[in-house]
């Protein structure tokens, strides 16, 4: 890491990005400026004695990390995310027309409802860093069209009078004309709140090619875009060159992140292999962070929404690699709901396999057993006894007993058709575990698997299963554990309610085909 001059001030930092900018591809003419305007750009604050404290214990480099510690206004507002401000003004548009009359009040809460679902569902209540009510007309009319027709050709079914419908379809169509204000005004009351600083977010760009310096220079002069650059961080081949103020190299990234308080990655053109660059952002600090991306293939665009862009800069945001926030209540609430409906049908069958288990062993019908869930945190695993370990060495360490000759009967038909894990349910209601997941694993093995398998500990970003995709994919038994790895993984990183019920119903399956362990 440089301890130059440059990267002690500020402004003076800042200075040499004419030069380079001059030399990026994304650089227009008209946005080009001298050295006198960069000078004057706003100076970050100071960072207080803790974060200086903090970087010196992880062995960075104070005069570095000093000037770009978090401003008032990051702090107040990192919490903030785009859908806080939408949803409020969608919900009270939506709803107006019950101010003026009551005798449509069923159908205008099932538009309600019904229109907020789609617009979710279309990518209306994600983070953008270019924001114009004119972009998202197009996708607005024709998510508020279909809403219309949906409830519109509910009430023609409902009610057979023309005048009825008639009247719900008006107050419909006003409904429709005042999200599209509200979308408006609240657009426009965002961007005067990024372009004052009243709502900023601490941003490090990853990489200081031309694209990392032209991003730099466009976040340091255009406030609307919403966040706040600390720097950059790369490889220590481009360590020293004084182009963009450098906070350290790629390895500082998660400590940086921390220290900074930061909310945003920028990946724009790092010098270093793809897959230790996903090393990096997996890691606990840095993939609590939002993360966007300049595709590498400039004039590319995702085909499921409309395009972003900082400076005319393409960009594109990254899905979430945990569960957190709004993903995570829904998540969560799906699992309460599940569990409790799942224990009150089922109760006459965990009955049966209670006193079938009595019957096979005599007492102890419950087996308790130490398993690694979220956040590598030990909790007590319940299933129903098949057979009586030896120690409990062995049960920690005996990797499969499916062909062990203690398994009688019963304990071999229970883990055939899985009922042995449905006291489980207890502990998703716990909070231990979740319906779809990683299935837990030992402690022994886990520690055995994360040293021979590098991806293997990201699988506890998110609570293990009771089901997961890499049991109902045929990974089962004594299957190969680096494909397990990368089914989970896949699973954190793409998940949807709509992944967990597909989970869920190919579970029912193997479970009436008997193609368990």
């Amino acid at each position: 890491m440089s301890g130059s001059s440059a990267t002690r001030n500020p402004a003076a930092a800042m200075t040499p990005l004419k030069d380079a900018s001059r030399q990026s591809v994304a650089s227009p003419p008209d946005v080009a400026v001298d050295a006198e305007t960069l000078a004057a750009l706003p100076v970050v604050q100071r960072s207080e004695e803790p974060a200086v404290t903090d970087a010196a214990r992880v062995g960075l480099d104070t005069t570095a990390v000093l000037p770009y510690a978090s401003s008032r206004a990051s702090k107040r507002t990192r919490s903030l995310r785009a859908w806080m401000m939408a949803v409020p003004f969608d919900v009270v548009a939506l709803l107006a027309p019950l101010l003026v009359t009551q005798n449509y009040w069923r159908g205008t809460l099932v538009n309600a409802g019904l229109t907020i679902a789609l617009f979710a569902a279309g990518g209306l209540y994600r983070a953008r860093r270019h924001l114009s009510i004119l972009d998202e007309l197009p996708s607005l009319c024709g998510r508020l069209l279909a809403s219309a027709a949906v409830v519109g050709i509910i009430a023609a079914e409902r009610h057979d009078s023309v005048q009825y419908v008639s009247g719900f379809m008006q107050d419909v169509a006003l409904s429709a004309g005042l999200v599209i204000v509200g979308r408006a005004v609240n657009r426009s009351f965002i961007l005067l709140a990024r372009k004052r600083r009243w709502v900023e977010h601490n941003a490090i760009i990853i990489g200081s090619g031309p694209i990392g310096i032209e991003l730099a220079r466009l976040l340091r002069r255009y406030p609307q875009y919403g966040l706040r650059f600390v720097g950059c961080v790369d490889a220590p081949s481009r360590q020293g060159t004084g182009a963009v103020p450098l906070l350290g190299t790629l390895d500082d990234l998660e400590h940086l992140a921390r220290l900074l308080e930061c909310d945003v990655l920028v990946l724009a053109d790092p010098d270093c292999e793809e897959s230790a660059l996903m090393d990096l952002l997996l890691r606990p600090n840095s993939s609590r962070c939002d993360l966007w991306a300049v595709p590498r293939l400039w004039g590319s665009r995702s085909h499921g929404g409309y395009p972003d862009h900082i400076g005319a800069i393409p960009i594109v945001k990254i899905g979430d690699t945990t569960l957190s926030g709004p993903r995570w209540a829904a998540k969560r609430a799906s699992d309460v709901l599940f569990a409790a409906v799942a224990l009150l049908l089922l109760s006459p069958v965990l009955l049966l396999c209670a006193v079938a288990t009595f019957l096979d062993g005599g007492r102890g019908i419950f087996f308790y057993q130490e398993r690694i869930g979220r956040y590598g945190k030990p909790f007590k695993v319940i299933k129903f006894r098949s057979m009586r370990p030896v120690d409990e060495h062995e049960s920690q360490t005996n990797w499969s007993i499916a062909h062990d000759r203690r398994v009688g009967p019963i304990g071999r038909f229970m883990r055939r058709t899985s009922l042995d894990e449905l006291p489980q349910l207890w502990n998703i209601l716990r909070g231990e575990m979740s319906v779809v997941g990683p299935r837990p694993e030992r402690p022994y093995f886990v520690e055995k698997f994360s040293a021979e398998y590098p991806h293997y500990a990201m699988r506890h970003r998110v609570p293990v299963g009771l089901t997961g995709l890499a049991q109902v994919s045929g990974l089962r038994g004594d299957t190969p554990i680096s494909d397990r790895a990368r089914f989970d993984n896949y699973y954190v990183e793409n998940w949807s309610l709509w992944l967990d019920i597909k989970i869920v119903l190919r579970t029912v399956a193997e479970v009436f085909r008997g193609g368990g362990r």
